[in-house]
């Protein structure tokens, strides 16, 4: 796939939705208080890493040439495997963020009135919202041929996941007991 277009298919695939879907949540989470935050520093290390190498890194990559040295050639289906990977991954980041309205937080923590979501797309998966950040990570390698840029969230989110995963298990829990177990 031509470099020009996989950047393009990016940056418009993948940044502008994303910013949609997120934007109004952020706004609204600021307004809410908290009961138990969870949040420790290598969360957040994890947290920024993940945004850095998935929005900035690929930015800088798109509008600069900082990291021509670590440009590749890459077949044509690799570009629309990667495209393609971008539908699913913005529907499960849509409707996670939908089913968990006001229970949704950047950050582990449990809100006053945070409620256990069972409906939506959480009545088939358990973590969809990170189901969705996997498949955009791995849609990022896929479309920019470039061994920083491509693989700049693969890497950080890899340790996020692990990271957070079961610290979130354990707090919902915590929280919510055996309905959560269910």
């Amino acid at each position: 796939m031509d470099p020009l277009i996989a950047k393009l298919l990016f940056a418009l695939g993948y940044l502008v939705p994303i910013i949609a879907i997120r934007g109004p949540h952020i706004k609204a989470k600021k307004a809410q208080t908290f009961r138990q935050d969870t949040k420790v520093g290598s969360d957040t290390a994890a947290f920024v890493l993940t945004t850095v190498g998935n929005a900035f890194v690929p930015l800088l990559f798109i509008v600069s040439p900082v990291f021509w040295f670590a440009d590749y050639e890459s077949p044509l289906w690799a570009g629309i495997v990667g495209a393609v990977l971008l539908i699913p991954g913005h529907w499960f980041f849509y409707r996670s963020h939908r089913d968990l309205g006001e229970n949704w937080s950047p950050v582990l923590e449990v809100r006053e009135g945070h409620t256990l979501v069972t409906g939506g797309i959480y009545r088939r998966i358990r973590h969809p919202m990170y189901t969705s950040v996997w498949l955009f990570v791995i849609a990022q390698a896929l479309l920019l041929p470039n061994w920083i840029a491509g693989f700049g969230g693969l890497i950080p989110f890899t340790f996020l996941y692990f990271l957070r995963v079961g610290k979130e298990e354990r707090l919902m829990l915590e929280e919510f007991g055996d309905e959560y177990a269910e």
